[in-house]
């Protein structure tokens, strides 16, 4: 028996450490002593998956293809699989690969059984930039404290963002997209909207300054296109196809890679969504749905402190709803302590040394690695392409052996599909006619405009009505002081004493004779 298939040598412990009994999805063949040795197998339990972890290693040293091998197992195990594609290069899951010398040379090396597969896929955009099913949320749905994180709000100001949401609840105004919210602030600090928050601590002018200003830094960012309807509704990701295999799910988001506040907005919703509606599970024999975020430093760049805390919360609590996330990233230094503490999972490939800090992060790097028997320095500068170092939970949870390991190639194709064929995929999909179509109904922003708009006309008719009343008064009060015009020739001589006498001695002559005619008296004769 040789050293290398001695059970009690280095390579026998490592290989035993990896000698699972349940279902185990196989990542490679053990690389010990410069060979490739494809009797010892290294995998990584089904049921350890929700235990999160990391695929770490630089610029073109096979990141991307690990995760997708490990999300082609999933898939083929009945798992459902999210994948965030910043790069735009994971589409090729979802069409058979492309046998040649260099994949079935890495498939004998491992001894692989190596076939050509494609597998169900679904694209998704955020709302609708780039090609993919649109994926919106309703602000209302996305709730005041993830909005509070997400526009680094401080604890006065998120307290009264909330009360701002609770005031849209109580009076049926719905906050769909972002111009419902900032609506509802200014209808809250205008003249006719600042009694109604009084009785419960009001809004002052100031922090709806700040929540406004912060409002449209965040819409600069992008995060209009994210909120409006149709939501979407997160259960859509945990589907499988008709053949029983889990569906992948892929973000394609190389059309908003340069605005990372938008796609941690988008996380942060996703995880908090799927945490609220899914019952804990504990311990299972397969993950519900498994995460894979590519380029994770571009989530974790500039993020503001409540996000790396919301982060770390949820990577911490959602193993128990058996959901299980991956980083994609190119050092384990990318992603903050905290929550690479809670990533059992390692996949380290090759590193490099050029710079002192690319030395400094090497030593930093094997120091969060269990002791081994290799020279992990050395080893982690010195593997190839599609190589890597891996450690990953046993199936009672405690660490494995570190192992150097060769990794088996993917079934499926390694590069993007093309955009004609990518466009067919997403139109043919039966979520496009659900959710292609935004949707921009009555909501908090028209109530409001049709509420002032009402109140500036009712306002404008009552000023009209009391500016014609008051110039009614005026003309009025003229009238009563204006002097008494001259009478004209024929009124003085009406109003004359010897016309007046005159007019008397005619009447009464006259009143007789009409008397006289009348009752039939006789003349008096002479």
């Amino acid at each position: 028996m040789s050293e290398s298939t001695d059970p009690a040598s280095p390579a026998g412990q490592i290989a035993a450490g990896y000698a699972f009994t349940g279902p185990a999805l196989d990542l490679g063949a053990l690389l010990w002593d410069g060979a490739c040795r494809p009797d010892l197998q290294i995998r990584i339990p089904l049921s350890m998956l929700n235990r999160h972890g990391l695929v770490a290693g630089a610029t073109g040293t096979g990141k991307t293809k690990t995760l997708q091998l490990v999300a082609e197992q999933l898939s083929a195990n009945g798992v459902p699989v999210f994948l965030a594609d910043i790069k735009g290069d994971v589409s090729g899951i979802s069409a058979p690969g492309v046998a040649n010398e260099k994949v079935t040379g890495r498939a004998a090396d491992v001894a692989q059984d190596w076939e050509a597969t494609g597998y169900p896929c679904e694209f998704y955009a955020l709302g609708g930039i780039g090609t993919g099913i649109p994926v919106r949320a309703t602000v209302t749905a996305f709730g005041p404290v993830l909005m509070s994180k997400v526009l680094q709000l401080n604890q006065t100001q998120e307290q009264s963002l909330g009360l701002i949401f609770h005031y849209a609840d109580s009076k049926g105004l719905e906050l769909i997209d972002l111009k419902d919210l900032r609506a509802v602030v200014a209808f809250l600090v205008s003249d006719q909207g600042k009694a109604e928050l009084k009785g419960i601590g009001g809004l002052s002018t100031v922090t709806a300054g700040v929540i406004l200003r912060a409002l449209t830094a965040f819409e600069q960012q992008g995060a209009g296109e994210f909120f409006g309807e149709p939501g979407f509704d997160t259960s859509e990701f945990l589907r499988t196809a008709a053949d029983g295999r889990g569906l992948v799910s892929v973000l394609e988001l190389p059309a908003v890679q340069d605005k990372p506040q938008l796609f941690s907005t988008f996380l942060m919703w996703l995880l908090a969504d799927l945490y609220a509606d899914l019952p804990e599970v504990g311990d299972v024999e397969q993950p519900k749905l498994v995460f894979f975020f590519d380029e994770a430093h571009l989530l974790f760049n500039g993020a503001s402190k409540a996000f790396l805390e919301s982060i770390t919360q949820t990577v911490r609590l959602i193993r128990s709803k058996g959901i299980g996330i991956f980083f994609v990233t190119q050092t384990p230094k990318d992603v903050p302590g905290d929550v690479l503490a809670q990533l059992g999972n390692r996949v380290q490939h090759a590193l490099r040394a050029f710079t002192p800090d690319d030395a400094k992060a090497l030593k930093a790097t094997v120091k969060t690695f269990p002791n081994s028997p290799y020279d992990l320095e050395e080893l982690l500068t010195g593997l190839g392409t599609g190589e890597a170092v891996v450690t990953v939970l046993s199936e009672n949870g405690a660490p494995t052996p570190v192992a150097a390991t060769r990794l088996r190639a993917p079934q499926s194709r390694m590069g993007p599909v093309e955009p004609a064929a990518l466009e067919l995929a997403v139109k043919s999909s039966l979520l496009y006619s659900r959710y292609a179509e935004a949707v921009d109904r009555e909501s908090a922003y028209e109530k409001i405009s049709a509420e002032q708009a009402a109140a500036e006309a009712r306002a404008e008719a009552a000023a009209a009505a009391a500016a014609a009343e008051k110039q009614a008064k005026e003309e009025q009060k003229a009238a009563r002081g204006a002097p008494k015009p001259d009478p004209s020739l024929t009124e003085q001589v009406v109003g004359s004493g010897l016309f007046r006498s005159l007019a008397r001695s005619v009447g009464t002559q006259l009143g007789r004779e009409i008397s006289r005619s009348l009752f039939g008296t006789a003349k008096r004769r002479r």
